[in-house]
C-alpha cells in the first residue's frame, strides 16, 4: 500500500497563507509521502480550476509524486435540479482527469437539515442516489477516472448503507472510499464497518479520533457530537480510539493494495501530526507484512 497525504490535512496552513495547494506537493514529498490526494481545487493565483489542475499535475510529475485521488462534494437529494447536479459532478470528473487523478470521490448528500421534508430513510433515497452515481461513473469511466463514495454524513455514513449503494450502482467503475475514522460519526464499530465495505473499497482514509462517551463529562470545545450523542475530536493517526492497524489488516486481507491517505483534523500542529501519523502507518504496514 502507498501512503498518501490529503491536502485537507494542511487546510490550516493554506488558510494562514503559508502554503498553497501547489506548495503542498513539495511539502508532501519532503515529509516522505508516497503520493498526494487533492481535496477540491483551490487556485491561489486567480487562475481557473482547469488551468490550476494542470499546474498541479505538472508539479506532481516534476517532483515524481503520484496523484492518488481527487475528492469533492455532491448533493443529490437536496438539490433543486438533479440532472444539473449530475452534470456538475461530471465536470468534477473532468477536473480529476486534468489533475491526473485515477480516482474521484464525490459525496451523495450532506444529510438533512431541520425542516427538510424529503425522504426520511436511506432505503427510500437509494434509487435516486444509485441513479446519480451510475450516471457520473459511466461518464468518468470514459475519462479513465474511477468514482467512489465515502462514509460521509449521518444519513449515509453507515457501512450497510455504503454496501447497499455499491450493489445498487452495480458498475465496474464504481467503488467505495473507506474512511476508518468516519464510522465513529455514526457510532459504528470501525472494525465491523471496515470488514463489511472492504470488498468494495478502492481507496482508504486513515483518520483517527479521540472519543468521549456521552455518559462522560462533556470535554468542551473542539469536540463534536456523533449521531448517538458521543463526542469525538481529531487525533494523530494511532493516538485515538480507531483501531487503525486492525482496520488496515482487514482491508489487506480482503485484497486491498491501493493508496491510504492520511486525513488529519486535530488540534496538534499539522506537520507534527502528519510526521507521527506517517511513522505509525509505515510501522503498521510493516508489521502486517511480517505476520503473513
Amino acid at each position: 500500500m502507498r501512503i498518501s497525504l490529503s491536502t485537507y490535512s494542511l487546510s490550516r496552513r493554506m488558510e494562514e497563507g503559508s502554503l498553497t495547494q501547489l506548495s503542498c506537493i513539495a511539502k508532501a514529498k519532503e515529509m516522505g509521502f508516497d503520493s498526494i490526494e487533492f481535496a477540491d481545487i483551490w487556485p491561489h493565483d486567480g487562475s481557473s480550476k482547469e488551468e490550476y489542475a494542470k499546474r498541479l499535475r505538472e508539479e506532481c510529475q516534476r517532483l515524481d509524486l503520484p496523484v492518488s485521488a481527487y475528492v469533492t462534494g455532491a448533493e443529490f437529494l437536496q438539490c433543486e435540479d438533479l440532472s444539473g447536479e449530475i452534470d456538475r459532478v461530471r465536470h468534477e470528473a473532468e477536473l480529476a482527469a486534468l489533475l491526473g487523478a485515477p480516482k474521484m470521490r464525490h459525496d451523495v448528500t450532506s444529510g438533512y437539515p431541520a425542516g427538510y421534508c424529503g425522504p426520511r430513510s436511506f432505503d427510500n433515497s437509494l434509487p435516486t442516489l444509485a441513479r446519480a452515481c451510475r450516471e457520473v461513473t459511466a461518464f468518468a469511466a470514459e475519462l479513465g477516472v474511477r468514482t467512489m463514495v465515502e462514509n460521509h454524513s449521518w444519513f449515509c455514513g453507515n457501512s450497510d448503507c455504503l454496501e447497499k449503494l455499491a450493489n445498487a450502482v452495480n458498475h465496474p467503475n464504481f467503488g467505495l472510499l473507506c474512511d476508518m475514522g468516519n464510522f465513529l460519526d455514526c457510532d459504528e464499530d470501525p472494525v465491523l464497518a471496515c470488514s463489511r465495505v472492504a470488498p468494495y473499497t478502492i481507496h482508504v482514509h486513515a483518520k483517527d479520533f479521540h472519543l468521549k462517551k456521552g455518559t462522560e463529562t462533556d470535554p468542551g470545545e473542539a469536540f463534536f457530537y456523533t449521531r448517538g450523542g458521543n463526542r469525538i475530536r481529531g487525533a494523530i493517526v494511532g493516538h485515538g480510539a480507531v483501531p487503525v492497524r486492525q482496520c488496515l489488516g482487514i482491508l489487506k486481507y480482503a485484497g486491498f493494495d491501493g493508496d491510504v491517505s492520511i486525513e488529519f483534523e486535530g488540534l496538534e500542529e499539522p506537520e507534527l501530526a502528519l510526521t507521527l501519523g506517517l511513522q505509525n502507518l509505515r510501522r503498521y504496514l510493516k508489521e502486517l507484512e511480517t505476520t503473513e
